[in-house]
């Protein structure tokens, strides 16, 4: 059951009020010192070429060698020549900044409501001593069309919905390409894992802003985690840096190149691949000067759809690692704001 809302961060920095206790992390007491905003060293990850990785040629045998070794080292990559123009990108950027600078009153037309992921604010609060992210979010399910909920998709600033509308239909064929690619580099038939991902999978898109922290030593934007999703696609910000993975237990910085999408495996998928393509745990650091934006499309297997590792993944010399999943990300949340990773209970 959530606890009662509690104010947006653009309220909190409004307000004037100074940082509440509820968003400062406390030191874990395991001899982590690091600040939360130490600096890190860059991951070093490809760009990958859509268009190759869907060619038969040498170059395209060579992108798809890169494509297997970043998603089963690193479970990102950054993706170029992916068919959406930078104009394009550069319009849901443009959207994404006009809605949170909107007044509070016209934002909260879309406000989410108690019990429920959708619609304008923060993450729902579930426990009275939860640590609150330092962002606000609006996060609206695009896809099926039947499944929209139109009361949270803004009708200001003008031209959101429908460029929305646009991005997920752009995005459905990115995906599609994507997964093809990733069944190819493990030398599966290429809808291996498209069947299993459903006809009647949903994206959701989330919408971020993260505000400049007073304390980005003590204060995080969003906590380490992984995604229940199968992938991710993101859109990080152009300028402003924040996003880290995990890799050895150690945490390395996203870089930024402009115009690719950066797409990451979700749990789902690391148990479709047998355990072959990593779910990475990541988070996102703040800034004490500039805010930061980013849009996140979680693609998230059909309800119905049972998930499991690919049966020609599974052998003597690899055995089957997960069970069955189903409705994964139902568990996901409450895990997420514990700290704990869901895919633990996936494990045989």
């Amino acid at each position: 059951m959530e606890k009662p809302k509690f104010k947006t961060v653009q309220e909190v920095v409004a307000a004037g009020e100074g940082l509440p206790e509820r968003y400062l992390h406390a030191p874990t007491g395991d001899g982590e010192v690091q600040p939360l905003n130490a600096a890190v060293p860059e991951m070093d990850i490809p760009a990958i070429d859509l268009n190759l990785l869907l060619s038969s040629s040498e170059a395209g045998q060579q992108e798809l060698s890169k494509l297997h070794s970043a998603l089963s080292t690193w479970g990102v990559v950054q993706v170029m020549n992916h068919g959406i123009t930078k104009a394009f990108l550069d319009k849901i950027y443009k959207l994404t900044k006009e809605f949170f600078a909107l007044p509070t009153e016209e934002k909260q037309k879309c406000a989410r409501e108690i019990d429920s992921i959708q619609g304008y604010g923060n993450d729902m609060i579930l426990w009275d001593d939860q640590v609150l992210d330092w962002i606000d979010r609006l996060y609206i399910t695009t896809y099926p069309e039947d499944q929209r909920q139109l009361n949270f998709w803004p009708e200001v600033p003008l031209g959101f919905r429908e460029t929305l509308h646009e991005y997920t239909m752009k995005q459905r064929i990115v995906i599609e390409q994507f997964f093809k690619a990733m069944a190819r580099s493990l030398e599966l038939e290429e809808n291996s894992f498209l069947d299993m991902y459903g006809e009647s999978a949903t994206l959701d898109t989330r919408f971020n802003m993260y505000p400049p922290c007073p304390s980005p030593d003590k204060v995080i934007g969003v906590k380490p985690h992984a995604d229940g999703s199968a992938i991710t696609l993101l859109l990080p910000d152009k300028d402003v840096g924040g996003l880290q993975f995990q890799k050895d237990g150690k945490w390395y910085k996203a870089p930024i190149v402009p115009d690719t999408i950066l797409i990451n495996v979700g749990d789902q998928m690391e148990i479709m691949s047998n355990g072959i393509y990593k779910s990475p745990v990541h988070r996102v650091v703040t800034n004490r000067e500039k805010e930061r934006i980013s849009v996140a499309t979680f693609c998230i297997p059909g309800a119905d759809k049972e998930i499991q590792p690919v049966n020609e993944l599974v052998s003597e010399a690899r055995p089957r690692l997960y069970k069955t999943v189903k409705k994964y990300v139902e568990l996901y949340f409450k895990y997420y704001q514990q700290g704990r990773r869901p895919i633990e209970a996936a494990l045989i």
